[in-house]
């Protein structure tokens, strides 16, 4: 691939605030690096290989939960928001990581979870504890059963991971958790749920990090007098309806609250939400003027491999954001949803649309995510064994779960898991396939057309040329199942989502990049299948 490079100097120095147009990296830190042998990532492990992060270009990164917990959702349950679980190291590995990156010229992003916490934590056993009535358990959602003797659910909520979003207590009364029963929801009009959670985020501030993830975003607000959803599959309407428990006004107040709290600390701190919309007009107002920073772009992530697909979210995303004066963020892949070298079909097909992808995404404005193994064009792993699976909304609900896009990620040597924790170590606590070492980092970081090779080139010249990251986009006429656009003065992107191969117009400047041998002539290039390419 170095062959089709251009040496573009160095990078304009930054004006605009850091995150406008950052490629942040998501470490799931469970199936990232072990550190001490226990066949579990944790931060120690992440430290030791941040030189990979900073290898690859990427801006920042995002770390999944570390706190404290029973881990009955692998983190996403928390008893403890100022602490590190012991299977993740210390408190003092959370400093020297953000420490660490920001020696290495990487912001930090931490995720919190504020929608509900474990059932664990001190307030809800105290809350379980107290009874009903009492003030404790005020900051969360109890209620009175239905029935002639209570017997039945509050209402008729779903949980996201399958059956009904209503758990009852030997004393009679039901808790809300919208997803795991150890999952219980808080109540966002409580002012003490409120200060407690700003008083989370300075905490984390102060030891130094560079801004927040905020895990369902759309989701802490609940609709006055919790009304049933009615008839139809609540499952289905995730994302797509405005439910009474997902999507609510009320939400918009706290992320302006949060604003105020990132303002204050000095580095342009940051706030990106997991907030799932119906519109991308509802979408955006989690990103006004005075809200948070980021929102993520599930639509993209959900559009098919077509050229007229990514034209329609991409113009539809990039409208409501400058709406609202907020910048684009494209992700593909996520420690939520199936690779999207397997979305895409997988084999040599899957894979080379993904390569594709990853041009067309990586030069789009505004701020990209790539998700942890996406650099080496991982696929799902689809054949775990029964015993290996542990994804809760598996475990509540039949279909595949998240396991297999949660795999730990292979380093180098010739047997599982490649070097994913010291030699010695226990196993991994997802079993790696022994197909995984053709893809691992050492193998690849020694193919110069390797994917993690694509990754690397195409971050570079991120970095260095002055039309790509954040800034105007101007599509260009293309046959069917072309996708072609210029950025700024001169770079072009093409992607030819079809099935063969395509003739272009030869565009203006020299070939810096391609996912695929490109043809060229004096007048014109040959554009394979399944490919992308950038000009400028």
């Amino acid at each position: 691939m170095t062959d089709l490079i251009r040496d573009l100097g160095e990078p304009e120095a930054r004006t605009a605030p850091w995150w406008r147009d950052a490629v942040i990296y998501q470490v799931y830190v469970r199936s990232f690096a072990d550190g001490d042998g226990d066949g579990v990532g944790d931060l120690p492990g992440l430290r030791q290989r941040l030189g990979h992060l900073a290898g690859l270009g990427v801006d920042a990164v995002w770390v999944t939960p570390f706190y404290p917990s029973p881990m009955a959702d692998f983190g996403y349950d928390v008893a403890d928001y100022r602490d590190v679980d012991p299977v993740f190291g210390t408190l003092s590995d959370a400093v020297g990581l953000i420490d660490d990156a920001h020696r290495l010229g990487m912001k930090v992003i931490f995720d919190v979870v504020p929608n509900h916490t474990s059932d664990r934590h001190p307030w809800f056993q105290r809350a379980v504890a107290a009874g009903p009535g009492s003030p404790e358990r005020a900051r969360y959602l109890f209620r009175p059963g239905r029935g002639t003797a209570g017997e039945l659910p509050p209402n008729d909520w779903q949980s996201v991971f399958g059956g009904p979003a209503w758990t009852r207590l030997p004393d009679g009364e039901w808790y809300l958790h919208l997803f795991a029963s150890e999952q219980p929801d808080l109540d966002w009009d409580h002012p003490e749920v409120r200060a407690e959670f700003e008083s989370v985020l300075r905490f984390w501030l102060d030891l130094g990090v560079d801004g927040f993830r905020v895990d369902v975003a759309h989701g802490m607000v609940k609709a006055a007098g919790l009304p049933d959803v009615g008839p139809g599959e609540q499952a289905k309407m995730l994302g797509t309806e405005v439910l009474p428990y997902f999507d609510q006004d009320g939400v918009h107040e706290i992320h302006r609250a949060w604003r105020r709290v990132l303002s204050a600390y000095p580095g342009d701190r940051v706030g990106v939400a997991e907030a799932w919309a119906p519109t991308p007009e509802r979408l955006a107002r989690y990103v006004r003027p005075d809200e948070l920073h980021q929102a993520f772009n599930f639509h993209f992530l959900t559009a098919g491999f077509d050229a007229a697909s990514f034209r329609e979210v991409i113009d539809e995303s990039l409208r409501t954001a400058r709406s609202v004066g907020a910048p684009c963020t494209w992700v593909l892949s996520n420690h939520d949803v199936k690779r999207h070298v397997t979305r895409y079909g997988g084999g040599p097909v899957g894979l080379a649309r993904a390569r594709a992808a990853a041009l067309l995404t990586l030069a789009l404005p505004g701020s990209a995510y790539v998700y942890q193994g996406e650099e080496l064009g991982l696929p799902e792993v689809l054949d775990l064994p029964e015993e290996a699976q542990r994804d809760p909304q598996r475990l509540r609900s039949p279909g595949e779960g998240r396991d297999g896009c949660r795999v730990p990620i292979p380093w180098g040597g010739a047997a599982p898991p490649f070097g994913f924790g010291p030699p010695g170590s226990a196993a991994s606590w997802l079993p790696v396939p022994e197909s995984f070492a053709e893809l691992s980092v050492e193998r690849q970081s020694a193919d110069p057309r390797s994917t993690l090779a694509l990754y690397r080139e195409a971050l570079r010249i991120r970095r260095q040329h002055p039309d790509l990251g954040d800034g105007p986009l101007a599509f260009l006429p293309a046959p069917e199942g072309v996708l072609a656009f210029r950025r700024g003065a001169g770079l072009v992107c093409a992607v030819n989502t079809s099935p063969r191969a395509v003739d272009l117009p030869r565009p203006g400047g020299d070939l810096l990049l391609a996912s695929a041998e490109v043809a060229q002539g004096a007048d014109a290039v040959r554009l394979p299948p399944d490919s992308a390419a950038w000009w400028g």
